[in-house]
């Protein structure tokens, strides 16, 4: 078809069956499609993809456009396999959706990029079923590696994956009945340290709501919490300690019974951002000033009147300490198992500094 001009006018579906001739339909264009477009062998078109020397400038060109015409893309996968790696690893978190997380999965990203190795996420949901389910998934595509932060407290289910050459490191909690490398922050000496705060600035009757006890990271900030009271001097009342899911109703049901009756708590320890997130609701809707501390930061605590005190641990750090030590695995560099463990840092915005109401 040609316009007024003298120009041929070639239709879409004229350019899309161009750009398929010689391909097998509804398949990627090959190396040998190529090969067939460009009139070379297909030991040319690898020297040219993986940019080998031997191909003369004009039979380079030739491959060039052919590979252009046809959109093909040279399969990494292929390649990686033949080297016995699939060049991918897998993460495995407990909610995608969860501001913690994110920080934590951007830098195992930047470490495998660097290592040239692709990410895959997943989310357990804190389900310990669905992370079995998950990580075998992921083994099952051959994943080189695995972060995990677990959901379960059994992994043997891994072990035959470990054994064969799967490596695998696990992040702010530990494996359950394996040996294997973990990485953490000081959960039980930083809420020891933020119940210590509050207790500096006068609190004697502190609340702690944290997240269900069998989880290795709410255990570990109760045991911090009971240590800071001891350690003070100061006896623990059951009615002064919640744990359980932390949806919001929970926790606001849980502060609510803390902060009434003849004798209400004064502070309040946060066992995790979604906590801490819940009680700063609950408290903005009473008049009597009660002193917080949270464990993790999160996002506008400076911002708020007063600012939330937090115990801030380092997630991007756990990521990239994680990442680099899965990848030192891959390279042969590490044989026992270890456990890492990070510190936390107090972070003071006015919250935890308030003193006593009575």
């Amino acid at each position: 078809m040609d316009d007024r001009t003298g120009q041929r006018i070639v239709p879409e579906t004229a350019r899309r069956a161009d750009r398929l001739s010689g391909t097998r339909y509804g398949n990627r264009p090959t190396m040998k499609d190529v090969a067939a477009r460009a009139g070379v062998g297909l030991k040319t078109v690898s020297r040219v993809v993986n940019g080998e020397p031997g191909v003369t400038p004009d039979t380079e060109r030739r491959v060039q456009e052919a590979i252009e015409a046809l959109g093909f893309r040279r399969n990494d996968s292929a390649r990686v396999l033949r080297k016995g790696r699939t060049a991918s690893i897998g993460l495995v978190l407990e909610d995608l959706a969860d501001p913690f997380y994110g920080p934590l999965s951007r830098s195992v990203e930047e470490v495998a990029r660097a290592h040239g190795a692709l990410l895959i996420n997943g989310s357990s949901a804190e389900d310990p079923d669905r992370e079995q389910e998950l990580v075998l998934a992921l083994c099952a595509r051959r994943v080189d590696g695995l972060v995990v932060i677990p959901a379960g407290d059994d992994h043997r289910y891994l072990e035959p994956e470990i054994r064969a050459g799967v490596a695998t490191v696990f992040v702010d909690r530990p494996a359950g009945k394996i040996d294997a490398d973990v990485v953490l922050s000081d959960s039980f000496g930083g809420a020891r340290d933020g119940v210590a705060h509050l207790i500096a600035h006068g609190h004697r009757r502190i609340g702690f709501i944290g997240d269900m006890p069998r989880i290795h990271t709410a255990a570990e900030r109760l045991r911090g919490y009971r240590a800071a009271m001891e350690d003070a001097g100061i006896p623990v009342e059951e009615s002064w300690m919640s744990l359980g899911v932390t949806d919001p109703e929970r926790v606001r049901r849980a502060a609510e019974e803390m902060l009434s009756g003849p004798a209400p708590v004064t502070a309040i320890f946060a066992g995790n951002n979604r906590v801490t997130v819940t009680v700063v609701r609950v408290l903005a809707e009473r008049d009597r000033p009660v002193a917080l501390v949270g464990f993790d930061d999160i996002e506008l605590a400076d911002l708020l009147r007063p600012g939330v005190t937090v115990v801030a641990q380092d997630a991007a750090a756990l990521g990239r300490t994680a990442a680099e030590r899965l990848f030192r695995q891959l390279d042969g560099a590490l044989l026992t198992p270890e456990r890492i463990e990070l510190p936390t840092r107090l972070i003071t915005r006015g919250s935890g500094e308030l003193p006593p109401a009575d």
